[in-house]
């Protein structure tokens, strides 16, 4: 690699891999972010997702592998790596009883801040996710959006080069959600920091992320942006499902057929579903109608054209829906540090 594009990258990662009494959270992972992207992580709950935040930012020593963050290690030089980040939890993690400024305040006193720049940063931070005139309120009665500004204000106190964003929309009102996005796209562009964040919502990775990492199991299984993610799967999506059970044999005559047209690329069945990934969707579906047709005991009960989504990528490389993998990250940090007390 050349010393410009070294000098490029935010983050990089060489086979990172973590695991708690025998169980592997985290497998070999190797990515490098670069400096002002968007990065997303994207996974079901217990992907990995968290655990690897939780290295990135010194919070866990990796079981082996290693990552530099602006160039400083995360085992050689833990200190000079926090100073360089900022991390808002999963977890909500203000102090309710204190007032938006307060919390702000203490935080930048942590960090070692001088008055004078404190007050200014405070200042300029709580304009910019719009808080100004609610900063001298008790955080208890803020609503769970305006809490989440705050704890996204507070990573970013310090003016970290990096800010780890775990899971930041979760447990808020789609339109609240929204809200959120459009204040991550603004302090991205506007405080010039690299933002990576974790999601297991295909929507809030597609449209936030310049590039995303698919995480299933601890392990990559793909990288890209959303457009090169969704463009793996050849062509657009057919969904043609069946009236009723008794059709196993006009299911599998269809599956057939579809393997026989040049533009289809890839067929699926689930129940009484079939899936089908065809370079021309549009001029596959008469054909594939006109098939079904001929059968009279073959009755289609809806037929679906679309693009391709995250979901359908995760489908692609996992062979399954996202969902939960059993304990969740937070789930498994916790019973680690349970285990490291006994």
């Amino acid at each position: 690699m050349e010393g410009n594009e070294v000098e490029a990258i935010a983050i990089k990662a060489t086979n990172l891999t973590k695991k708690f009494n025998g169980l592997v959270a985290v497998d070999n992972v190797t990515l490098s972010i670069s400096k002002g992207e968007l990065f997303g992580l994207l996974g079901p709950n217990g992907a990995g997702k968290t655990t690897l935040i939780a290295m990135l930012s010194t919070m866990l020593r990796p079981t082996s592998g290693t990552a530099e963050l602006y160039g400083y290690f995360i085992e050689k030089d833990p200190v000079k790596v926090r100073r360089s980040i900022g991390v808002v939890f999963q977890d909500t993690t203000l102090d309710e009883r204190l007032t938006g400024r307060e919390n702000l305040e203490l935080h930048g006193r942590l960090y070692g801040m001088d008055r004078q720049t404190r007050q200014r940063r405070i200042k300029e931070l709580l304009e910019l996710v719009e808080l100004d005139d609610r900063a001298d309120e008790i955080v208890k009665t803020y609503s769970g959006g305006m809490m989440r500004r705050l704890e996204i204000a507070r990573g970013l106190i310090h003016r970290p080069k990096i800010l780890f964003l775990d899971e930041p929309t979760l447990g808020l009102d789609p339109q609240t959600r929204n809200h959120i996005w459009d204040y991550i796209k603004k302090l991205n562009a506007e405080e010039d920091v690299t933002m990576v964040l974790t999601t297991h919502y295909m929507e809030e990775a597609d449209n936030l992320c310049e590039r995303i990492a698919i995480i299933d199991k601890g392990k990559i299984v793909s990288m890209g942006s959303p457009a090169e993610l969704k463009s793996e799967l050849g062509g657009d999506i057919i969904t043609l499902t069946a009236a009723s059970e008794d059709v196993a044999s006009g299911l599998a005559d269809l599956i057939d057929y579809c393997k026989t047209l040049p533009q289809v690329s890839s067929v699926s069945k689930d129940g009484l579903t079939v899936m089908i990934t065809a370079t021309e969707g549009e001029k596959a579906i008469p054909e594939l109608l006109g098939m079904i047709s001929k059968k009279s005991d073959f009755k289609i009960e809806s037929v679906s054209l679309r693009k391709p989504t995250l979901d359908d990528v995760f489908l692609y490389h996992t062979g399954r829906k996202m969902r939960s993998n059993g304990m969740d990250d937070m789930q498994r940090l916790r019973y680690m540090m349970r285990t490291r007390k006994r």
